[in-house]
């Protein structure tokens, strides 16, 4: 199972579950494959979407759109809404091979590319999906700090006004983030756990309606709405050259915001049997659930902007563009921390499952990967320990070494886009259907994959200019 979103969803454990001959009673709770019964709806699939994509990416939307402007910022978030919203419904039909209503599930992203395109595309899959996932944990190690880093600096400002500047290092916030994920990934399948789905929901929420609150709050005691039609002015503190890179950074922080397609067959696997089939209630939930977040991403995004104007911050609740009410900032940021330790486990899982098969299969004698040892909720062995700690403590390392949050969030939307949210939806929809090569709709497909490419590559570029930049006055460990 792998998981990608802003923001952490409940999955179904999988269960394997045989029906005796004297017991046949028991197939009325069972689904097709054998498991227990599904019993989403059109309304659970929308809420697990929406609380998967709302997260910690809509902290940089008003920063993005600042970049951007009036017109380009909200045409660009409409644009990655349609986008994800039409290779969503692609995907959403390939959650069964072949018949829609009685061909074999798939249950995950990976399962779904391994049916419909098989071979090296499996590869290069897995190897996006766990780079992006090594990535998000770095972004969320990052993001952490910064929320404790401001509850102290918010603190400051109010005792001592803001004029004092209340600077202090974010590297002591990253350890302690660090030491917490050490404890929290000796805990076995700690994704599943029930209650995680709800606090996840709440938190985002929580900190989503602070901010956007706080915008509109702040656009009303200005008077008016700031901001340009063309977005930050080149003159002294923006180059011209900066201007652009910016702007291309800004399409990598709206795509992280959209970002839910990896795990958009794990929601479908939750659907109940067909009829309507899971693809279409799948489809159905998507359009719901695309367009209430692309209406809260446009009030956050050009509230904040509206706000501030070209001095949005990349993280509108710790960039300090708000100083009062201090406790409220302070409520937002604790919402934040508490959703982001969650959210680095749900991430992290994956990983961890995948390298401790592989070990378990390469030495399957040795007493140091399989010898356990179960403390309370922990269940401790010394390979787990080990590597555990290892990940956490690299993941770590490398987000005191590259503290920008705004420019690391921009880089994992457009690495990721591309590949998951485009081309294999795309590919298997072509491959599943038997799209004909060279007909009309196989051309207009392709080319909104190269199109999306292209995009991918110049939001990449932008977000890899600014850390080059940023690192000539940087010093590592400093910060």
């Amino acid at each position: 199972m792998v998981s990608h979103s802003n923001g952490p969803t409940k999955h179904m454990a999988p269960m394997e579950v045989s029906v005796e001959a004297g017991n046949a009673g028991a197939a009325e709770w069972l689904d097709d494959d054998g498991r227990p019964r599904r019993t989403g709806t059109f309304w659970t699939a929308s809420a697990h979407i929406i609380t998967a994509v709302i997260g910690s990416g809509v902290l940089s939307l008003a920063w993005a759109i600042a970049q951007l402007g009036w017109v380009a910022g909200p045409a660009a978030m409409l644009l990655f809404a349609f986008v994800t919203y039409y290779t969503a419904t692609l995907l959403a039909d390939c959650y069964r091979t072949g018949d829609p209503e009685t061909g074999k599930r798939n249950y995950t992203y990976m399962d779904a590319v391994r049916s419909n395109l098989g071979g090296a595309k499996v590869v290069f899959c897995g190897v996006i999906q766990y780079a992006n996932l090594v990535g998000v944990a770095i972004g969320y190690t990052i993001a952490s700090s910064i929320s404790m880093q401001a509850i102290r600096r918010a603190g400051c400002f109010h005792k001592n006004g803001h004029a004092v500047p209340c600077k202090s290092s974010s590297n002591p916030y990253m350890i302690l983030f660090g030491v917490t994920q050490i404890l929290f990934s000796q805990i076995p399948d700690f994704d599943q756990i029930w209650w995680l789905s709800i606090v996840a929901a709440v938190m985002s929420f929580t900190y989503s309606s602070i901010g956007l609150a706080l915008g509109i709050a702040q656009t009303v005691s200005n008077g008016g709405f700031k901001g340009s039609l063309t977005g930050i002015s080149i003159g002294a503190d923006v180059t011209s050259t900066q201007k652009i890179w910016h702007s291309l950074q800004a399409f990598g922080d709206i795509a992280f915001a959209y970002s839910f397609s990896n795990i958009l067959i794990e929601i479908q696997d939750t659907i109940r049997a067909p009829p309507p089939s899971e693809s279409k209630v799948m489809q159905k939930a998507t359009r719901l659930s695309v367009a209430t977040t692309t209406i809260f991403y446009m009030l956050c995004g050009c509230m904040g902007y509206a706000a501030f104007g070209d001095n949005a911050p990349d993280n509108l609740l710790t960039g300090f563009g708000f100083y009062e009410p201090f406790w409220l900032l302070d409520v937002a940021n604790v919402a934040i921390v508490v959703h982001l330790v969650g959210a680095y486990q749900v991430f992290c899982q994956p990983i961890f499952a995948f390298v401790e098969r592989r070990a378990a299969a390469a030495w399957p004698d040795s007493a140091f990967i399989s010898r356990e040892l179960r403390v309370g909720p922990f269940a401790l062995s010394l390979f787990r320990l080990t590597w555990r700690s290892a990940f956490v403590c690299v993941t770590t390392l490398v987000a005191m070494l590259l503290p920008f949050f705004g420019n690391v969030v921009g880089f994992l939307g457009a690495v990721s886009f591309w590949p998951l949210t485009v081309y294999f939806p795309v590919e298997m929809y072509i491959k599943q259907r038997r799209v004909p090569r060279g007909s009309i709709k196989w051309i207009c497909l392709q080319t909104l994959s190269i199109c999306c490419l292209l995009v991918s590559i110049a939001a990449a570029a932008g977000s890899i200019a600014d850390v080059i930049d940023a690192l000539k006055v940087y010093r590592p460990f400093s910060s």
